[in-house]
């Protein structure tokens, strides 16, 4: 499907100086309703939404993804403080601004959904619906643990794609169990690393991002305040069936703080869905329409 949608790779300039590379999905047929703004997990970029953004332009939603400061062919920032997601959510308020959007339908997956969550709480007038990828205000210690595991943790470079598909699969192959075969994960390397131009590859981020997630950060920091910005913004919540970070306590607690709340659980599926599977792309076409 991704062969029958149009779409065009750009970048543009933050206050602070720094090019950021975002992708447009052109509307098939007549544009159905607001755009789309995919926002993708901590050590990912835009390569995350290549089989989900042009399943949502099919609908006649424009489609606008976007890779965050210091991932994939986003310019890294000097300043690793700036690595935290007000900051993110301050360049998508800007990027809209940029494209002239005044309101869009926000899906974002783990830290994009903390994003979408900053963004209510700031300016809820530029939200018309939000998706929130297996994340929530209150984060599973198991899954936390296993991302400072990683994250920023090595050299990040392998000797071949098939070694990063085979890295990578190691790190995430639990979140997938039903992935057995090879094509998943070198598709998999191949959206979340970049080629080094002799044979070897390395993953696409800055390792200083893994400082917003260091042992002792924020991790006892209050996001129910966030949460609470989208009590009247339509919300969908996602969740990985096998997640270990978004409990499913959380999500009732959710619920129960915000009754109108959406929810689907995608079978088989841990941190974080694609949100290619069925029961994902599914539920958030209902939920669009």
């Amino acid at each position: 499907m991704k062969t029958d949608i149009r779409f065009s790779d750009h970048h543009f300039t933050t206050a602070d100086e720094l090019k950021l590379h975002y992708r447009q999905y052109d509307p098939v047929g007549d544009v159905t309703g607001t755009p789309v703004l995919c926002l993708h997990g901590l050590t990912r970029n835009l390569k995350d939404f290549e089989d989900f953004a042009p399943q949502i332009a099919g609908l006649g939603r424009p489609v606008i993804s976007a890779t965050q400061r210091g991932r994939g062919e986003s310019d890294y920032d000097p300043q690793h403080e700036r690595y935290n997601p007000a900051v993110y959510t301050q360049d998508m308020f800007a990027l809209l601004d940029y494209l002239e959007i005044p309101k869009a339908v926000w899906i974002g997956t783990s830290m994009g959904g903390l994003m979408t969550m900053v963004a209510s709480t700031l300016a809820p007038q530029r939200l018309e619906k939000a998706v929130l990828n297996d994340i929530g205000p209150e984060l599973d210690p198991v899954g936390i643990a296993r991302i400072r595991s990683y994250a920023g943790k090595s050299s990040g470079e392998f000797a071949s794609w098939q070694a990063a598909a085979d890295a990578i699969r190691a790190i995430n192959g639990a979140a997938f169990p039903k992935e057995t075969g090879n094509e998943f994960w070198l598709d998999f390397a191949h959206k979340t690393c970049r080629p080094l131009g002799d044979g070897r590859v390395a993953l696409a981020y800055d390792p200083a991002i893994a400082k917003s997630v260091a042992e002792g950060g924020d991790a006892d920091v209050d996001l129910w305040p966030l949460f609470d910005g989208l009590k009247d913004i339509p919300t969908l919540i996602v969740r990985g069936a096998i997640t270990d970070l978004l409990m499913m306590s959380t999500v009732e607690k959710m619920q129960a703080r915000k009754p109108d709340l959406d929810f689907v659980s995608i079978p088989n599926v841990g941190h974080a869905p694609f949100l290619t599977e069925p029961a994902a792309i599914g539920k958030i076409k209902a939920f669009l329409a």
